[in-house]
């Protein structure tokens, strides 16, 4: 499992004009993509890494902070761009596998008391963004 970490001070994520997700205060976007070999623990592990990487304001967490996250599914993550110029998509996991993984990433965020958007699985979607700093983070669990 894969994310890309963007500290924000707001973040909404829009499918055929209508806004699916948004926060509109300090926090997180997060880009989520899942490969082949995933399952709980890297869900765990991402969660974990993602409620309470300390990258906001005054080096706090989300957790610290209280402040909101915005997941959205990303497959591109796992691009493999090494040869020619068309990217190879085979090492991120299908739909079926994938957005399970990215749901139960959802709910363990929102164990651990983080305010949670989220984008909408497989859809084509808008994401809007003003970044913060910037702060831009991969994270591999």
């Amino acid at each position: 499992m894969r994310a890309v970490l963007q500290r924000v001070t707001s973040a909404r994520v829009e499918v055929d004009g209508e806004v699916v997700g948004a926060i509109d205060r300090a926090g997180l976007l997060a880009l989520v993509g899942v490969t082949h070999d995933d399952g709980p623990d890297q869900v765990e592990r991402m969660a974990r890494k993602i409620s309470e990487l300390r990258i906001l304001r005054d080096e706090q967490s989300l957790v610290d902070a209280g402040a909101p996250v915005l997941v959205v599914s990303q497959f591109t993550l796992y691009a493999d761009t090494r040869k020619g110029r068309r990217p190879s998509w085979s090492a991120a996991a299908p739909g079926p596998v994938a957005e399970p993984l990215v749901a139960a990433l959802v709910d363990a965020l929102r164990a651990r008391g983080v305010e949670v958007e989220q984008g909408r699985f497989g859809a084509m979607m808008e994401v809007s963004l003003v970044n913060d700093g910037p702060v831009t983070l991969v994270i591999d669990a």
